[in-house]
This record gives C-alpha cells, sequence and structure tokens, in this order.
C-alpha cells in the first residue's frame, strides 16, 4: 500500500486513540492492506507518541489463544508496544475518560534483565534474559467501533493496547511452573473466569520467544527492563466506572485494578 494511505491511517487512528471516537474498521474501507501495512501504521503512530515523550516500556503479544485464532482466521499471533503512559499503579483508581471500549484481560508479565533479539532465539536464551514475572492486568481497548476487528484492524491498532496493571511482588522465572500457574479472574467480587498459564501458545515462554525472534526479524530488540505481557489466560471482561478486577495466580499472587470517572 502506498505511503499517503499508511500516513492517512495513522493520521485516523492517532485521532480516534485521543478524542475517543472510534472509528469504522479500515479492513473494511481498505481490503488490499497486508499484515505488513499494519505494522507500519502501528509503528508510525508509535512514533509520533514516542517523540511526545512516551517512550517504548515493552510489549504485548496477542492472539496467543486458539479460539481467538480461530476467530480471527489466523495462524500466529501478533504483537503491540506498550508506552510509559499505559503504565498504572495498582493502589490507584485507573480513570476510564482515556479509554473508548476497556476490558480487562489477566497476564503473566516477564520483566527483563537483560536485551533479547531475535531471530534464533530458543526458550534457553529467552530464560535467561528473564528477571523475574509478576501477575498483571492488561486492559484492552480498541479504537475501531463495537470492536469489529480482523487480524488487520488490531495490528494497525497496536494490537488494541491500551494499559498495564502490573502487581508488586515478583517472582523469579525457576520458582514456578508457568505452564500450569492457575488464574482466577473476578469482576465486582464475583468469578469471571478461570485459566492457566499453558493457555498462552502452551507456555507463557513460547510467545516471550516467538515476540523476540518476530521484531527481532524488523530490526528491533526487546531492552533490559522492559515489560513482555505474553497473552491472556482466560476471556477479557469489559469494565466501567466503579468496577473493580483481581486475578489470582496460583504460585505468584494477586494484582487487582480499580476503575473510576467518565463513560466505557
Amino acid at each position: 500500500m502506498d505511503a499517503d494511505t499508511h500516513a492517512a491511517l495513522t493520521k485516523e487512528l492517532r485521532h480516534a486513540q485521543l478524542s475517543r471516537q472510534p472509528i469504522e474498521p479500515i479492513s473494511d474501507s481498505y481490503p488490499k492492506l497486508s499484515v505488513d501495512d499494519a505494522y507500519a501504521i502501528q509503528l508510525a503512530q508509535i512514533d509520533q507518541r514516542v517523540a511526545e515523550g512516551d517512550p517504548v516500556q515493552g510489549h504485548k503479544v496477542g492472539l496467543t489463544s486458539a479460539a481467538m485464532q480461530r476467530q480471527l482466521g489466523v495462524d500466529q499471533p501478533d504483537y503491540g508496544h506498550l508506552l510509559a503512559g499505559m503504565f498504572h499503579l495498582e493502589a490507584l483508581p485507573i480513570c476510564l475518560e482515556q479509554f473508548i471500549s476497556p476490558r480487562v484481560e489477566p497476564e503473566i508479565a516477564f520483566v527483563l534483565k537483560r536485551p533479547l533479539k531475535g531471530p534464533g532465539v530458543n526458550a534457553a536464551q529467552a530464560l535467561a534474559a528473564v528477571d523475574y514475572v509478576v501477575p498483571a492486568l492488561e486492559i484492552i481497548d480498541s479504537r475501531i467501533r463495537d470492536w469489529k476487528i480482523g487480524l488487520i484492524d488490531t495490528v494497525a491498532d497496536n494490537a488494541s493496547s491500551g494499559g498495564v496493571v502490573l502487581g508488586s511482588r515478583p517472582v523469579r522465572v525457576d520458582a514456578v511452573d508457568l505452564r500450569l500457574a492457575g488464574c482466577v479472574l473476578t469482576h465486582n467480587g464475583t468469578v469471571a473466569g478461570t485459566g492457566a498459564g499453558g493457555a498462552v501458545l502452551g507456555a507463557p515462554l513460547n510467545a516471550l520467544v516467538w515476540l523476540a525472534n518476530t521484531v527481532g526479524a524488523r530490526g528491533v530488540t526487546l531492552e533490559a527492563g522492559h515489560v513482555v505481557l505474553p497473552g491472556s489466560v482466560t476471556a477479557a471482561v469489559p469494565v466501567t466506572a466503579g468496577d473493580s478486577v483481581s486475578a489470582r495466580f496460583g504460585g505468584l499472587g494477586t494484582v487487582s485494578a480499580r476503575f473510576t470517572g467518565g463513560q466505557a
């Protein structure tokens, strides 16, 4: 796709994010867009935000469950960027006025102690690069109206990234079998979902390896100190003002978030 189309869609998605006014699916209007086009549009938005003073502090992996891949007709995950402004402290309320249609997912977050760059990264190298893991809640949001997304839409929209809440208890990566780490997600005190780390590509580590090799092929390094969200272990739950969400992971502890303000 030509540069003018990339620029126009970059501007449209960025405006939707700032104004909190969703747009129609871009894959409907531009059916010839490729995945490479979508990543170029994603990166152009990230470059703008970094230039405005919001640095990259990690990455997220999406579409890691077999069900979501079947739903969108794909056979691999996608990824997006996590910027400094997306991180929220667990103890403080999160204002929903910055989102359009937020949903929350429980994840096991990796924090890196050394750079990791593919292609060619294997599981042992990925493990050696991890400093610790923490329970996390990812806030996903879509600038596409009513979440009517396909692969092209979500990739161009930074993999539907919205925000991140990290738990405060770091755990060594070798202290727990992440594949078997069970999770109970509660929404306003009621169980909303259960799952385990194995729901993420068979093991969360597989998502980290995939990400390192995929972004490495595009010349990107996962940096020391960066956070990697490997994918959700349950279905996402929508949130509105006044809601609280918690995720309890076996061997990892609990992470919680509460939401206030705005209409979502």
